[in-house]
């Protein structure tokens, strides 16, 4: 592979016109295909196969009218008044009228003869049923849903609008951009040159334009939930501008080494671009690999963040050589490029990395001792994680769709937010009507149940929806217990099918799925972790090393997301409105991506210690130089990650925060502690036996040589005979 990279390397060196011309016009293509053909994303994280999605599907042919999204308006009189009183009453009515004459509404219902009204009079919640689901409500048809009731405002009333109809997709405006600019000055420290800095992060951003722009191409195509491209442009930046720093970095050391241009970006594609490759793959494929758990959604999201990174990895080792033969020698800080032209290299101190080995291999043992135990109480708080999907009630507090949950929990009660249905079906209106009556009085005192309201029967009578009101919110573990109990005694009436549904069901189906399917994933990817590093290292004991870090990674960073995000520590740091559990795929998204990233910096690092391990140092040795090269760029790779995914913290949508929370701690945790920190001491404890792998093994392992090893000696054996191209 490497010796192939080297040939790809070094003909888009030297034919930098045609690959940047090439790349533009792929980049214009996918841009316009993605005017051209894109589609809505949606909010609904739906669930093929369990008992709530099954109730929505089958409302769609038996009772359509039903099936829809739903709006609520919360009313609210001033103080001192009803809305009983004729003046507010009438501005009720008003809005009644006013809803049932939206785009798409197939009904409003007058809260006077639901009895839709707090005890005190004051409060009233009006129900909106549209036809079509939230997803297909049109912007201009949620933005007049928001602006009824203007008239009842003016007149002194409160009006709020919540409910399924007002599920709206993250917005990403500017502020997470700071991310991208904390990552161009890490570049410049790093780099010592605006060129270098600049370059590498324009080859980043070009690539992740591809990678969105055919995303968005395709989304006409394929259902996308709204996390899914937000999700994909986080690791896009993040991993396309890892992926050319290390690619850069590699080619101005061999710059400075003496090298002709073409030849150190051919080698620089060959060794670091191996390893860019390789990691590049293990993000890929712990992503598609969410497909194995069968949850069509997150299967979406994990194959459109697959393609975001797939796409880096080509730009990385195509675009990235010819743009660095545009650049020349100005991708050398100025005192690299007067040694280089004075015929020596540039004078170095020890390197930080180096020193930081040496105290490391010195102070193994303790460095081992507290690294792993800090790990471990950081990853405490875990064991009580919760996960869900969250509702409105955790939005963010100055939304309407906030305003209008906050409101309904202050007046009806939390559990008006999280309303389930009980649908009930036979081939005969009369029993239909018979068994909804019996499933009310089985229901009748069933535990944390605040009411089950009248049936509403469909046109032919043979379906009947009854809504149940419990008495804590949409996200209590309450009502997760009480889900389970309503099914439990619905299997006793027997004679119709019965099934239990509403955002609420949906949401713990949702969760318990996930929660079930992540003990085999996180199998799965440490197995895979193992396989494919006793590939690249051919050893035993690192790759067991490797996976035993990425789980204290995985434990750590769920821990500190439980302890801010669910428990509500320091939880005005990160802009946080309302604590509550986790959203419930947040724990099996994150083991799939800090999998690939956790294995990146794995490959950067130990890679160059196997690398001089096997050109006859010692173990001890080899440790500290692989670290002194590596550590710097590492540094500066994890430092661009992490400020990446931090600046997401600052978008108010509460998922997409989370997730840039946690993937920020994660990569953080994983680069400083796990592998700058316990790695280079654990692999000199071990010492030779760090490298050793059976004969047997081996001999039937395919040998990938991301070191770039045969390289070298076809190099040493051949040396190329072409003209260097001078630039």
């Amino acid at each position: 592979m490497a010796t192939v990279l080297y040939r790809l390397g070094r003909a888009s060196f030297r034919r930098r016109w045609l690959v940047l011309i090439l790349w533009v016009v792929v980049l214009g293509a996918l841009g316009v295909s993605a005017l051209a053909f894109k589609g809505p994303t949606s909010s609904d994280f739906t669930m093929p196969g369990t008992e709530s999605q099954r109730a929505i599907d089958a409302l769609k042919q038996q009772f359509p009218e039903a099936s829809g999204a739903t709006g609520t308006i919360v009313i609210q009189a001033p103080a001192g008044q009803t809305l009983n009183d004729p003046q507010n009453k009438a501005q009720v009515m008003g809005i009644v009228g006013e809803a049932n004459k939206l785009p798409g509404v197939l009904g409003a219902l007058d809260p006077y003869t639901e009895q839709a009204l707090t005890p005190d009079g004051r409060t009233a919640m009006l129900n909106v049923q549209y036809k079509d689901r939230a997803d297909k409500v049109s912007k201009d048809a949620r933005a007049a849903y928001e602006q009824t009731g203007k008239a009842a405002q003016q007149a002194g009333l409160r009006v709020e609008h919540g409910g399924e109809v007002m599920n709206k997709e993250p917005e990403v405006g500017g502020k997470e951009g700071i991310g991208v600019v904390i990552a161009l000055v890490v570049l410049l420290v790093t780099f010592g040159s605006l060129v270098a800095a600049g370059m590498t992060m324009l080859n980043a951003l070009l690539g992740v334009g591809a990678g969105m722009a055919g995303l968005f191409a395709l989304s006409g195509a394929v259902h996308l939930t709204s996390t899914a491209p937000v999700l994909a442009l986080m690791l896009g930046l993040a991993v396309g501008i890892d992926y050319s720093l290390f690619i850069s970095s590699r080619h101005r050391q061999n710059l400075v080494e003496g090298l002709e241009p073409d030849e150190a970006a051919g080698r620089a594609v060959g060794t670091a671009g191996s390893a860019v490759v390789f990691a590049g793959a293990t993000v890929v494929i712990a992503l598609a690999g969410l497909a194995v758990v069968n949850i069509p959604f997150l299967t979406v999201m994990g194959l459109a963040a697959a393609g975001t990174v797939a796409v880096a990895v080509l730009v990385a080792i195509t675009l990235q050589p010819a743009l660095l033969a545009f650049a020349g020698t100005k991708i050398l800080s100025r005192a690299q490029r007067k040694a280089r032209e004075d015929g020596g290299t540039a004078h170095h101190t020890e390197a930080f990395g180096t020193k930081w080995a040496r105290w490391m291999v010195r102070f193994r043992v303790p460095v081992i001792l507290v690294g792993v135990l800090g790990l471990a109480a950081l990853a405490i708080p875990a064991a009580h994680m919760r996960i869900a999907l969250p509702g409105a009630s955790a939005g963010a507090e100055d939304t309407p769709a906030r305003k209008a949950a906050d409101l309904t929990e202050q007046t009806f009660g939390p559990g008006f937010n999280g309303r389930l249905l009980v649908v009930v079906s036979s081939d005969s209106a009369d029993t239909t009507k018979a068994k909804a009556g019996q499933a009310i009085q089985t229901l009748t005192g069933t535990e944390n149940l605040l009411a089950a309201a009248a049936p509403k029967f469909s046109r032919d009578g043979k379906t009947a929806l009854v809504p149940l009101i419990p008495k804590t919110g949409p996200t209590d573990a309450a009502t997760e217990d009480l889900v389970h109990a309503v099914r439990d005694k619905l299997k006793t009436v027997g004679g119709a099918d019965f099934a239990l549904t509403g955002q609420t069901a949906v949401g713990i189906d949702v969760s318990e799925k996930l929660s079930d399917a992540m003990p085999e994933y996180l199998l799965l990817v440490v197995g895979l972790s193992v396989l494919l590093l006793m590939l690249v290292f051919r050893s035993l004991l690192v790759p067991i090393k490797a996976a035993a870090g990425f789980l204290l990674t995985v434990g750590a960073t769920f821990g500190l997301t439980v302890l801010v995000f669910q428990d509500g520590h320091a939880a005005g740091l990160v802009g946080l409105d309302t604590p509550g559990p986790l959203v419930s795929f947040l724990p099996i998204l994150l083991i799939g991506i800090l999998f690939g990233l956790a294995m990146d910096y794995e490959v950067f690092l130990v890679s160059r210690m196997r690398e001089d391990y096997v050109h006859g140092g010692t173990p001890r040795e080899a440790t500290i130089s692989g670290m002194g090269h590596g550590a710097r760029v590492v540094t500066a790779a994890a430092i661009i990650m992490t400020s990446v995914f931090a600046g997401f913290i600052l978008i108010e949508d509460p998922i997409i925060k989370s997730m840039g929370f946690a993937l920020a701690i994660g990569v953080a945790i994983d680069a400083f502690i796990v592998r700058l920190t316990i790695v280079p001491a654990v692999v000199s404890l071990l010492g030779r036996a760090a490298w050793w792998l059976p004969g047997w093994l081996n001999r039937i392992l395919p040998n990938v040589d991301i070191e770039g090893e045969k390289l070298r000696k076809h190099l040493e054996a051949e040396p190329a005979s072409e003209t260097p191209v001078h630039v």
